[in-house]
């Protein structure tokens, strides 16, 4: 059974807006990594949409530092299966996920496989409430923003996680995996 890890960048006060994050060439070689210990990536259509726009253009099109580009492979390549009751259809290499989300998350676990990463906010939540997610990654970084989004806002219950890894970094970012209590 190939596990499903949600990842996640955040500020100190919990803001997981993209846009109040720093990116910098150490934290974006993380990414790649963590990307590339999935087989499959599974994302809700907020965040699909978010990343086809902003990594499946060349780097030329859309201006991105060459320090970038190695993330811009591997999410170019991956897998991915996404989420929606509004979109009909999907491409970048990519399938929409039908039925009860349970049971298709299961089923997609069950896949031999080296893991599934997901990201976002709101399907993680869901995906958290099912005692799906087997591994969490938060990268925090040292800001203030004073705004959110937040994670996990309504959480019907507490999460029990165990701390696995912790890399800090030039930045001050500190990344933290956590392996879910079960």
């Amino acid at each position: 059974m190939r596990p499903l890890r949600y990842s996640i960048n955040l500020t100190l006060d919990g803001c997981c807006d993209h846009r109040t994050i720093q990116p910098d060439d150490e934290l974006h070689r993380r990414a790649a990594e963590t990307l590339a210990r999935a087989d499959a990536l599974l994302f809700g259509r907020v965040t699909y949409q978010m990343m086809e726009e902003a990594w499946r253009p060349p780097a030329e099109e859309v201006g991105r530092p060459a320090w970038m580009e190695p993330f811009a492979h591997v999410i170019d390549a991956a897998k991915k299966y996404v989420v929606s009751s509004t979109l009909d259809r999907v491409d970048w290499n990519a399938e929409l996920v039908t039925g009860d989300l349970g049971d298709a998350v299961r089923r997609l676990k069950e896949e031999p496989g080296d893991g599934i990463l997901v990201g976002g906010v709101q399907l993680p939540q869901t995906l958290a409430e099912l005692g799906l997610i087997d591994e969490y990654e938060f990268v925090v970084h040292p800001w203030v923003v004073g705004h959110g989004p937040t994670l996990f806002a309504g959480l019907s219950r507490p999460l029990g996680l165990e701390l696995v890894e912790r890399v800090e970094y030039g930045s001050g970012a500190v990344a933290m995996r956590y392996a879910a209590r079960r």
